[in-house]
């Protein structure tokens, strides 16, 4: 998250999603959302700055939801290639996402951290976060290939901000299943 310094949230950026895959014919993404407010958030007409910013600025043409996914669709991407152009691309917002301080972790918060095992033995990087109705997952890019994490105390028992390091301690076989 990017902070001006200034105490007002209403100063701040936040990503309110991230563009995933294409879903359909007629330009339909799906998102992975970073807000407690999507019904807020989304609707026709709303104006997304983002993160790369040569993809946008973005105007949301539609909003439906698809087996609890939102699928939105973008004014001037009318086709699954214009929408596979807009992939892992972040929507911004000014201010507040909803969201109290103690609810969690927000992806942009969390990559680059270094991922370590409980030894200080090196396991990776987080390349996304991924939020999930009954668990988030963190994606640990391993020199092997990248592997979900459950983000459970448990297997998640420290997170450094200031050393920017997360401690993980996995079940056995965990971490192969980023080999192959």
């Amino acid at each position: 998250m990017s902070d001006t310094g200034s105490a007002d949230a209403s100063d701040r950026t936040v990503v309110a999603a991230r563009i995933g895959k294409p879903h359909g014919l007629r330009g339909e993404v799906t998102v992975q959302l970073h807000t407690d407010n999507p019904e807020g958030r989304f609707v026709p007409g709303a104006r997304f700055e983002t993160e790369p910013v040569e993809r946008g600025p973005l105007l949301l043409r539609t909003v439906r939801v698809h087996q609890g996914t939102y699928l939105l669709g973008f004014e001037g991407h009318a086709d699954r290639n214009a929408a596979e152009a807009l992939r892992d691309t972040r929507l911004l917002i000014e201010g507040d996402d909803g969201r109290d301080e103690d609810d969690g972790w927000r992806e942009e918060d969390l990559l680059g951290f270094d991922v370590v095992l409980p030894d200080g033995a090196a396991v990776g990087t987080v390349c996304a976060l991924h939020l999930r109705p009954v668990q988030d997952l963190l994606e640990v890019r391993t020199p092997s290939g990248d592997v979900l994490v459950p983000f459970v105390e448990e297997m998640v028992p420290e997170v450094d901000e200031e050393a920017r390091r997360i401690v993980i301690d996995p079940p056995p076989g965990l971490l192969e299943l980023g080999e192959g």
